[in-house]
């Protein structure tokens, strides 16, 4: 599926964050890193967004592998990045890591209702907590979304992971070796749900539909040059492939079914890309095979479970 450029216009603020953070980044790669920042939790973030138009929203859910139709009146919790990012974004500023070196960890996404397409979306962003052990920091920022009619309908708990030099961020202390942990892979007894073909442009296309417009997702040589071997796709975008398949081999297409998910973003996931989506329980993986590498690895639970 194509999508249209037109939807770039529709992404100001989201933009707007992602040039001011690149900005600050820059900024600190010429000045350096100087310790600073407040206490935590940080301070609450606030943000207003105007309705999504409806037809980026269709596109999205289309995208996705989802049935617009089913969203009539009401957005998907998947598409939070065209909303959550201006707040998220303004939750890092001021900490001693370097922004460039930030990547998505993953997110808990609890459904507490359904979010009205028609009305302004009020964003709220703080910084809880931070575990720096001298080689990562892993930064945990809660963010809640809700309109008038439906108050704190979306609640998230992201987490950003920036790796730290052996001696920790500028410091003297120096980490105890670790062994190498074995990355994520699916299980051999999982079963395949939907199986997706993820073109070269897969990364350009969530950007669109999002406003996110991280270079290591379109720009081929920008991705080697940070260290991978060709774009690789958002891990929220792979979120969204996850969701939506669930919505219709698990669920029959009921997009109420899913009352949280739980995600973890294991390793790159390079374009282009053939990947199925497994089932094991209430586990969910996005990867290659059974007992091959999983590019997210996550777990669900539906409407009326604990």
């Amino acid at each position: 599926m194509q999508v249209s450029t037109r939807h770039v216009l529709q992404h100001g603020p989201v933009i707007a964050a992602l040039g001011r953070t690149a900005a600050l980044a820059l900024k600190q790669r010429v000045q350096g890193v100087t310790p600073s920042g407040g206490p935590v939790p940080g301070p609450e973030i606030h943000r207003s967004r105007d309705p999504l138009p409806r037809d980026l929203v269709s596109d999205y859910v289309r995208y996705m592998g989802g049935d617009p139709r089913a969203y009539r009146g009401a957005l998907p919790p998947h598409l939070f990045p065209a909303w959550c990012m201006p707040a998220f974004a303004r939750t890092l500023e001021g900490l001693p890591y370097p922004l460039l070196r930030v990547v998505n960890g993953g997110c808990k996404v609890v459904v507490q209702g359904r979010l009205p397409d028609n009305e302004p979306l009020e964003v709220r962003a703080h910084l809880q907590k931070i575990d720096d052990d001298g080689r990562r920091a892993v930064l945990e920022q809660h963010v809640t979304t809700g309109t008038k009619s439906s108050p704190e309908a979306l609640v998230i708990d992201f987490y950003s992971i920036v790796p730290l030099s052996k001696s920790g961020n500028g410091g003297s202390k120096k980490s105890a070796p670790e062994a190498k942990k074995e990355k994520a892979r699916v299980p051999e007894g999982a079963r395949e749900i939907q199986r997706t073909r993820l073109r070269r442009d897969a990364g350009l296309a969530f950007a669109k539909l999002t406003g996110d417009f991280n270079p290591i997702h379109w720009v081929a040589p920008y991705a080697r040059a940070s260290g991978f071997k060709n774009v690789i796709l958002h891990g929220f975008g792979s979120l969204g492939l996850c969701w939506e398949a669930l919505n219709k081999n698990l669920f029959g297409g009921d997009v109420d079914a899913i009352s949280s998910f739980d995600a973890r973003l294991s390793r790159p996931l390079v374009l282009p890309h053939e990947v199925g989506v497994y089932v094991l329980g209430k586990d969910v993986f996005v990867g290659d095979a059974p007992g091959g590498p999983a590019y997210l690895v996550g777990s669900f639970t539906a409407k009326g479970e604990p």
